[in-house]
């Protein structure tokens, strides 16, 4: 009994009801999706395994397109029926041809990545997450269209998914010894950084909830990321871009093929934009547009999107671009063909972000809270008739309290919300008003049979924090959160959901793994982005008793310096010319530092191998290193 109770369950009657019940509310499907998903398509691979180049023991292989061959039939009991027919859309692979001289490999990765024959080789739009995927992704192309070098590249966006695998279908030697170019929206190496290297550590744990990760594929498990399948592993970089757009209406010829720009800052990542060729009708609209209803805030973290320019960055695309596009193509999802199919595409991803704006801030404006507005605000009937503005990724309550987010900040105005205990200290006085944990527990197992899963999930949280140990609090929130599971179309949703139960059921994950930038990543950062991210590894208080000190590190193979002030704790570093009176001055190459934090290399290490030539106060130079934090992969999100 007690290992069954740690198993995945089936769905209770009220979980079936609920999910009979919003099919009924589901638009007709006419089969228009489905027909434009298998448009072109040309072939897929015969293996469906991408191996992985650094295989380890919870993440083996890069990627399986077989992981979703179980999406067939009827949804299950266990599954939202709209997100089953988004996962069955998405399982889709292979490559397809979107026009002439326009391919695109879809399926081998979250994102999609698009061939299109120049003069002399293939100019790639957004060579996926991985080189592991993009190399099949490449292998695939050449296989069926003959082989071609790729002549240039670009990124729309700053998402790592665009840009990562660039290294699986293009050497760095030859990026650099020919020129390739590869051309990005203006702020794009920054945003990449920002995003990507600062913030990656709480962003990867978080992310293996958003995407379910370490979920199982199958109809209890991980069905559909929403946006695309899921996220492959293997190995990311980042090569910075050679060419910046730096405004709307710049134009390129990249390998005989002209390609006008739009700047969209700002939308669904800090750095992006549209592009159009006008040769071809053909109109790309990054991941401003894709098969599904966006985030504004993604819940794995990142900067809030700002969704009223969202929006008009979209109406000007129809301005520009509406009256001249016969194909819109995005960076996820599925081409659209024709003239009107086109417009009335982008006209209601337009109006699907404002809607989420205007919405949120008006009911804003008459004093209701986030939650609040979140259980006002439901899409229109022209908008929830369009399956494409579906919240399989995004979804609307999440959304407009991002759109609160983004206005009035954390705070909902109401006092008590200003200095809130810590969870567990909440966890704790909430039992005790509640009567003692067996009362809670008892109470919430009625809630349970009710079914309500929501109250049960809310309140056993506190049970749990306060008291982690307690397994009647842990396995009844699992079971609580594992129909809330079943019963949302967010594919994201389900996957928070069910990580959750899973980690109260069986543990919270305990490897003793880092997390650090990629040695090819660190390789396409500044030395200004890489001080940055040591800085942020600095813990203060040790920090403090060693400031003010200065440091000189020059770089013999760059020619840079950069000046590192340690004052009060923090960090501040200058790229320039050397300063007089520093404690300490040190001289190596930049790749010394960059395996310094991309690698277990270490400082004392490399000063012992002469890689690295101290002087001045070496003691003080070690203790300051010794401050830097280490990033666990894996932290407790459902419990202390």
């Amino acid at each position: 009994m007690e290992k069954e109770s740690r198993h995945p369950k089936e769905a209770t009657e009220f979980t079936v009801k609920e999910n009979e019940t919003f099919k009924k509310t589901l638009p007709p499907d006419d089969g228009t999706d489905a027909a434009n998903v298998a448009k072109g398509f040309i072939a897929t691979r015969t293996n469906p395994i991408i191996e992985k180049h650094e295989p380890n023991a919870w993440q083996p292989i890069s990627w399986d397109l077989s992981k979703s061959d179980f999406v067939e039939g009827e949804s299950p009991e266990t599954v939202n029926p709209s997100l089953w027919r988004q996962a069955g859309l998405n399982a889709q692979h292979g490559l397809y041809k979107i026009c002439e001289d326009f391919y695109q490999v879809r399926g081998f990765d979250t994102s999609n990545a698009t061939f299109i024959r120049g003069k002399t080789g293939w100019v790639v739009i957004d060579p996926l997450t991985t080189a592991e995927t993009a190399a099949a992704a490449y292998e695939l192309v050449t296989e069926h269209l003959g082989f071609r070098e790729i002549s240039a590249v670009i990124y729309t966006h700053s998402h790592l998914d665009h840009y990562g695998g660039i290294l699986g279908m293009i050497e760095r030697s030859r990026i650099e010894d020919e020129n390739i170019p590869i051309v990005a929206p203006e702020g794009f190496l920054r945003e990449a950084v920002a995003e990507n290297v600062i913030a990656a550590p709480v962003m990867g744990r978080r992310a293996t909830y958003q995407f379910g990760m370490l979920l199982p594929w199958n109809e209890k498990g991980h069905v559909d990321q929403g946006l695309g399948k899921g996220i492959p592993t293997g190995s990311s970089a980042l090569v910075p871009p050679t060419i910046e757009i730096t405004e709307t209406g710049q134009e390129l010829i990249l390998d005989g093929i002209k390609i006008e720009f739009q700047l969209t800052p700002e939308s669904e990542a800090p750095a992006e934009m549209h592009f159009f060729f006008p040769e071809y009708k053909a109109l790309c609209m990054a991941e401003n547009c894709s098969g599904t209803m966006h985030n504004v805030l993604t819940l794995r973290g990142a900067l809030v999107r700002d969704s009223l320019q969202w929006s008009r960055y979209i109406d000007e695309a129809l301005d520009r671009w509406g009256d001249s596009s016969e194909i819109v193509f995005a960076s996820h999802g599925w081409p659209h063909w024709g003239e009107n199919a086109v417009k009335g595409y982008l006209i209601r991803q337009r109006d699907l972000y404002r809607w989420l704006h205007d919405q949120a801030m008006r009911l804003a404006n008459l004093g209701y809270t986030p939650n609040e507005i979140a259980a006002q605000v439901d899409l229109p009937p022209g908008l929830w008739n369009d399956y494409m503005c579906h919240g399989y990724y995004g979804t609307v309550s999440h959304n407009v309290r991002a759109v609160y987010q983004r206005y009035i900040g954390f705070y909902d105005g109401h006092p008590s919300s200003l200095d809130p205990y810590t969870p567990v200290e909440a966890g704790k006085r909430y039992v005790d008003f509640m009567g003692g944990i067996e009362e809670l527990v008892e109470k919430a197992k009625t809630a349970f049979e009710a079914g309500d899963y929501k109250w049960v999930a809310e309140v056993l949280r506190h049970a749990v924090f306060a008291d982690p140990q307690n397994d009647d609090a842990r396995l009844l929130q699992a079971d609580a959160f594992e129909q809330l599971a079943y019963q949302a179309e967010s594919g994201p949703w389900r996957d928070i959901y069910l990580t959750g139960a899973q980690e109260l059921r069986n543990g919270s994950i305990d490897v003793p793994v880092l997390q650090r930038p990629r040695l090819e990543v660190a390789k396409g950062m500044t030395l200004g982005q890489i001080f940055d991210f040591i800085a942020v590894k600095v813990e203060g208080k040790n920090a403090v008793e060693l400031s003010p000190m200065f440091i000189n590190w020059s770089f013999i193979d760059t020619g840079e310096t950069a000046r590192l002030e340690l004052s009060n704790g923090t960090l501040h570093s200058k790229i320039g010319p050397s300063s007089e009176g520093s404690d300490v001055s040190i001289s190596s190459s930049r790749n010394v530092l960059e395996e310094l934090i991309a690698t277990e290399y270490s400082l004392p290490q490399a000063i012992k191998d002469a890689r690295v030539e101290v002087q001045g106060d070496v003691d003080k130079m070690l203790k300051f290193w010794e401050t830097l934090t280490n990033f666990p992969l894996f932290w407790s999100i459902i419990e202390p």
